[in-house]
């Protein structure tokens, strides 16, 4: 039975969109089912307006389809992903987070393996705080917290061990670096979800 992975991640300009699509990338790579899945946009359209690179993603339509509570329960491991908001997840991913508590109250997400990443406008914008915010929920949910870690060479450069992260100086977008980071991520995240399903079917659980 092939590893199944949820990617599910909130872009307001389609940075955090290219980082989930690496991720992706790297969980495929090992063998895993791999669903990808945004949630929904809530912001008011004159929020939108105000960010023209905003307003473009909005307008070309989603790019994956919409997560699910079913996804969710589908899956042995997880990534998720959001642009830093003052030090935490958007509020378009948090919506989508704060539907789980079915799943949590029935055990759903117990021994999920679990992984976040984030992008931010600035270097110390948020990128650690908005890491931890999101494992906050995987605590509570009785999940298995994977970090990025430097578990590769190539991280010695991209430097972040909390989770995948891209800074976008003047709206540019994720680099080679920030996107081999996301790959390895995946890699990582769909390797030890392999090594946890596969030990919780041996024992019936």
């Amino acid at each position: 039975m092939s590893t199944r992975i949820l990617v599910v991640y909130y872009s307001a300009t389609g940075n955090t969109a290219k980082l989930a699509e690496s991720l992706a990338k790297g969980a495929a790579e090992t063998g895993a089912e791999v669903r990808v899945r945004t949630v929904a946009e809530t912001a008011p359209p004159e929020a939108i307006a105000t960010n023209p690179r905003w307003q473009a993603y909005v307008d070309a339509g989603p790019r994956a389809e919409l997560a699910t509570l079913d996804d969710l329960e589908w899956a042995d491991g997880l990534a998720v992903g959001s642009p830093t908001r003052f030090g935490g997840a958007a509020s378009q991913l948090k919506s989508y987070l704060d539907t789980t508590g079915g799943l949590w109250a029935k055990g759903k997400l117990v021994n999920k393996v679990a992984t976040s990443f984030t992008t931010a406008s600035t270097a110390h914008g948020g990128l650690e705080s908005t890491i931890l915010a999101i494992n906050n929920v995987f605590y509570h949910w009785g999940s298995i917290v994977v970090p990025l870690g430097y578990s590769a060479a190539h991280l010695m450069e991209s430097g972040n061990p909390y989770g995948g992260s891209w800074v976008s100086r003047k709206s540019a977008e994720p680099d080679d670096v920030a996107l081999q980071a996301l790959h390895i991520q995946g890699t990582r995240l769909a390797t030890i979800a392999t090594f946890v399903a596969d030990g919780l079917r041996a024992s019936g659980v």
